[in-house]
């Protein structure tokens, strides 16, 4: 047994490590688990050592926050979109310094995390927009695996802030507006069930299992297209739709539940949108983007010269990883591919989430 991996049981034995009943990243099982791998496995220190370096220089980040993020429905070049890009910044080192520290029980790493994620809580003003706040994920992730080190005044000032989040989504929901089933309902169920389990906030998760339930009726058609695919004639979005909905699903699961494999009335299922893909991604179809999109701002994107929305542009299989990352956690066959479009085939673990579905799978 690896030094961290008697650290982290002493801490867990002496009640230093806080035990919270839900969690939406890792068990503590499967942290020993990491930290055990971290310091065994060739393969997995190679990953580790490259989150490692990105917690190292972030141990004396003080936070950015910004008061508003402003993303949704603006061009790459509007000054707000630049601002809340740079102060998204913050997201990339809370996901190194969170899964280091859980790796390595070093202080720094959670000291870090504990700065920046207060400060976002005290400063960033919650807007009920899930495009902008589906970015704050790594931030979610991060506190759920640093929040033993968090005082009970800590925890109340983060826990109103996210909880004040999930209200706001709940309330930005419009029925007659199409926000309310396409991709924009995909990222405030993920928003709302991540912050639900996480503060073990039973209100919160039902409120998104309902919701998940009823966007796989009216967001996804039994052929395993979507709506957002149709909508935009893009595969593009179709993985954009499926992502957060993935990431719900493996919350889900580590909660106990499965929401997986639900199926609706009319045969939609999320196993059936995530196949829809694989020909797309294996060589045997390729499909032209965005020519027949319905949205304007797909078209004030082209106009712009954004990098990847020229109409006719051919479907990148490499822009469906993260979809078929998060659904190797849920189902095993789709490792191939994933290390196949990783180009790592000859590895165990193409990347770190990878690393994470098989912790999880081995509970």
């Amino acid at each position: 047994m690896c030094k961290i991996h008697l650290i982290l049981l002493a801490a867990l034995l002496a009640g230093r490590l806080v035990s919270f009943a839900s969690t939406i990243s890792l068990t503590e099982a499967q942290r020993v688990k990491l930290a055990q791998c971290v310091t065994s496995e060739p393969e997995v220190k190679k990953l580790f050592r490259k989150l490692q370096r990105e917690a190292d220089a972030s141990v004396n980040h003080q936070g950015r926050p910004v008061a508003n993020i402003r993303t949704a429905g603006r061009l790459d070049t509007d000054p707000l979109k630049e601002q809340s890009r740079a102060s998204l910044e913050d997201m990339k080192k809370l996901y190194a310094l969170g899964y280091a520290y859980a790796a390595t029980t070093n202080r720094a790493y959670c000291a870090a995390a504990r700065r920046i994620i207060l400060s976002w809580a005290q400063v960033n003003q919650p807007t009920g927009i899930p495009i902008d706040e589906t970015k704050l994920e790594p931030l979610l992730v991060a506190y759920d695996l640093a929040r033993s080190v968090f005082s009970a005044g800590d925890r109340t000032i983060v826990e109103d802030w996210l909880r004040k989040m999930a209200s706001l989504e709940l309330q930005s929901t419009r029925t007659n507006s199409v926000t309310a089933m396409n991709n924009w309902n995909s990222h405030r169920l993920k928003v709302v069930g991540l912050i639900g389990f996480l503060l073990d906030d039973q209100e919160l998760i039902d409120g998104a299992v309902r919701g998940f339930k009823k966007q796989i009726e009216v967001n996804l058609y039994p052929d395993g297209s979507s709506f957002d695919f149709h909508q935009r004639d893009a595969l593009h979005y179709h993985c954009y739709d499926l992502n957060p909905l993935l990431t719900l699903a493996i919350a889900a699961q580590q909660n106990g539940l499965d929401l997986y494999d639900y199926q609706a009335a009319n045969g939609a299922c999320m196993a059936k949108a995530v196949s829809f893909l694989v020909p797309y991604c294996d060589g045997t179809k390729s499909h032209a983007e965005w020519v027949h999109s319905k949205v304007r701002f797909d078209r004030e994107r082209a106009a712009a010269g954004e990098n990847g929305f020229s109409p006719g542009a051919p479907f990148n299989p490499r822009d469906a990883r993260e979809v078929f990352e998060l659904a190797s956690a849920l189902d095993e066959s789709y490792g191939t591919l994933v290390r196949r479009l990783f180009a790592r085939r000859a590895v165990a673990y193409p990347s770190w989430q990878a690393l994470l579905n098989s912790l999880r799978r081995d509970g």
